[in-house]
């Protein structure tokens, strides 16, 4: 049943995924607005995007993504024979091998509804005036962007099985039996992937917010409370077995490099850059 949950909600991510980025990409190279976003030609843009670099961007993140679903599903069970042995584990993170919390484990999962609030938050700002479609727009899909190829780079990293989920050491109670129905994704711990998608939250949260209010007094708030969160999310899954620190630690870091990766991509790359990728090649062109 999860399996074909995954299944349903990864056709639907890159369906919008696609239909976002054509969408906008066709919108940001006529420069005219539609009767859908009515924003003046002469209006200063928060964000933008444009064909040439979110189609080829999108298809690289897209054909990411299915190497990283492939792997995901592809892993399989290690006999207890070839575990790694406790010993083996980085210092701070030995006192969690064998670790497990049901409660933990279920509230962790929850959290997955913090995803909703960058784009809540812009649709808030939209709604008041603040900003309009085409920032909405372009917010959006680089939001959706960094959310899938973080995922995509977490997917293809924990495939590689490099340790296992704590709770594959588990030895008594709720814990052992867990192990005892571990599918193969448990024998690859590193990095967090919930970890990774909090910290790409926070940091689209924080943005918007810098970004539409750049002279509120509450952009540290949002800052450090969206930080926090992100933060309390990684310590759930230590808590609950599924995590040690160092994959939590990783998985922040890769979920907030990214964000601004493409943040910063879309920046530099309005008016003097395009980037192609095709299977195995990538490249990019300049424009003076």
């Amino acid at each position: 049943m999860e399996k074909r949950c995954f299944k349903s909600f990864f056709r639907v991510f890159f369906a919008v995924l696609c239909a976002a980025t054509l969408a906008f990409s066709a919108l940001g190279a006529s420069g005219i607005a539609s009767s859908a976003f009515p924003v003046e030609n002469s209006a200063p843009r928060h964000y933008d995007v444009s064909e040439r670099l979110d189609v080829p961007l999108a298809l690289g993140i897209a054909l990411t993504s299915a190497l990283g679903v492939y792997q995901y599903y592809g892993m399989e069970r290690v006999s207890a024979g070839d575990l790694r042995a406790k010993s083996d584990f980085l210092p701070w993170d030995r006192p969690f091998v064998g670790r497990y919390s049901e409660w933990a484990t279920v509230v962790s999962h929850y959290t997955g509804a913090l995803a909703v609030v960058p784009l809540a938050l812009a649709g808030y700002s939209w709604y008041n005036g603040d900003a309009d479609a085409y920032d909405f727009g372009a917010f959006a899909l680089m939001f959706v962007e960094a959310f899938a190829l973080q995922n995509a780079l977490n997917q293809i990293v924990r495939s590689s099985q490099l340790w296992p989920r704590p709770y594959v050491y588990a030895e008594r109670g709720k814990g052992a039996k867990k192990a005892k129905e571990a599918r193969g994704e448990a024998y690859g711990s590193f990095y967090s992937g919930h970890a990774s998608a909090a910290f790409t939250v926070a940091t689209f949260t924080g943005e918007w917010f810098s970004e539409i209010y750049p002279n509120s007094n509450y952009k540290a708030l949002v800052w450090t409370s969206s930080y926090a969160l992100a933060a309390g999310v990684g310590i759930l899954r230590v808590v609950a077995g599924k995590h040690y620190p160092s994959d939590v630690i990783f998985g922040a870091l890769m979920g907030a490099g990214v964000s601004f990766g493409v943040l910063k991509l879309h920046e530099i790359c309005k008016k003097n850059i395009a980037i192609w990728a095709i299977p195995g090649n990538i490249g990019a062109v300049f424009y003076f």
